[in-house]
């Protein structure tokens, strides 16, 4: 005699399904602050009447796309547990070569090398890193003071104009109204997105920086795969002075000062532990407009913009005390 399976109401069935939603939602608090942002912005008299704009929060989203551009790449590297500090040196060695080559390859031939010359210096980073068993963290604040040493060199620290309209034409593009770069970006954290949550790249990225040991016993080939994320973070950091260059129709030496700091911190405020093993894409986008929510905020409110670097670096401090907190607290259990 077989047993009737017991049926959930349907109301009763989409009341777990919002719970189970709103679990899901306040397991990032990174979107809690977010739209604590939003109401905070939106009700204040110096802000209010333009924050919600079109116009100002298409700026917010392009303005986030350079930062949010390399923040993918590094979430890939942080959940494997390594970090990369030379971010905002290649990218403006990227832009100098883009912009710099221009006049003896073409447009597009200069691009890609500035896009090579990413992935390249990723790639030496991952392997340093992995070959020599150093922490990622000295391997690349060396390689930041290399790099950006080379830029100086390469452009005799001037800054480069690009000569082609072309060029600025496309950084200062829209699609449907929406800025071109803006939906670059967007469609990089679809696809990063995809690929780290539905792959087997993606799965071995939390085995490996959850426990390699345990990963390269379960056949994981741990060395290739830091390999491939460290040069993919070097090309993102590439395309993301590329794209900063076109909007601006230039290079300057400078460029990406202090961009891996800021890259960092949007990557921890979404969630991804610098201990390995956590974190998403998701997340880092969260983080990436929280940070510029944040600028743009204090920015209309003619706020110093220093005091949006001390507010960052608290809430960066903040959510590491927690991050430590949960962690031993999950250990203790664990023993």
């Amino acid at each position: 005699m077989s047993q009737a399976t017991p049926t959930i109401p349907k109301a009763e069935a989409s009341n777990r399904g919002l719970r189970a939603a709103l679990r899901s939602f306040l397991a990032q608090p990174i979107w809690i602050f977010l739209l604590a942002e939003i109401l905070f912005f939106s009700l204040m008299p110096g802000s209010r009447d333009t924050f919600l704009s079109t116009g100002n929060l298409l700026n917010v989203l392009l303005q986030s796309t350079f930062i949010g551009v390399i923040a993918l790449g590094m979430t890939y590297v942080m959940i494997n547990g390594e970090i990369d500090l030379s971010v905002g040196a290649m990218m403006a060695l990227a832009a100098s070569l883009s912009v710099g080559l221009q006049s003896e390859l073409g447009l597009i031939p200069a691009a890609l090398v500035g896009l090579a010359s990413g992935v390249a210096l990723g790639f030496f980073n991952g392997v340093v890193t992995f070959k020599t068993g150093v922490d990622s963290f000295i391997v690349t604040l060396g390689a930041m003071l290399g790099i950006r040493g080379l830029v100086f060199v390469y452009t005799q620290q001037d800054s480069f104009y690009s000569m082609d309209f072309a060029y600025s034409d496309f950084g200062l593009s829209r699609i449907a109204g929406i800025p071109t770069l803006a939906l670059i970006f967007l469609a990089l954290a679809i696809i990063l997105h995809f690929v780290l949550t539905s792959t087997r790249h993606g799965r071995n990225a939390y085995a490996v920086g959850g426990n390699r040991d345990a990963a390269l016993n379960a056949g994981v080939r741990t060395g290739r795969h830091v390999l491939i994320n460290f040069a993919l973070l070097g090309g993102l950091a590439a395309l993301s002075g590329i794209l900063l260059s076109t909007q601006m129709g230039a290079s300057t030496p400078t460029m990406g000062n202090v961009y891996e700091l800021w890259v960092i911190t949007a990557v921890v405020l979404g969630g991804t532990k610098l201990t390995g093993g956590y974190g998403s894409i998701v997340g880092t986008v969260g983080g990436v407009l929280a940070i510029q929510i944040l600028r743009n905020g204090m920015n209309l409110l003619q706020v110093q913009a220093y005091w949006v670097q001390v507010i960052i670096g608290a809430m960066l401090i903040a959510v590491l005390l927690l991050d430590q907190r949960s962690s031993a607290s999950g250990d203790e259990v664990r023993a």
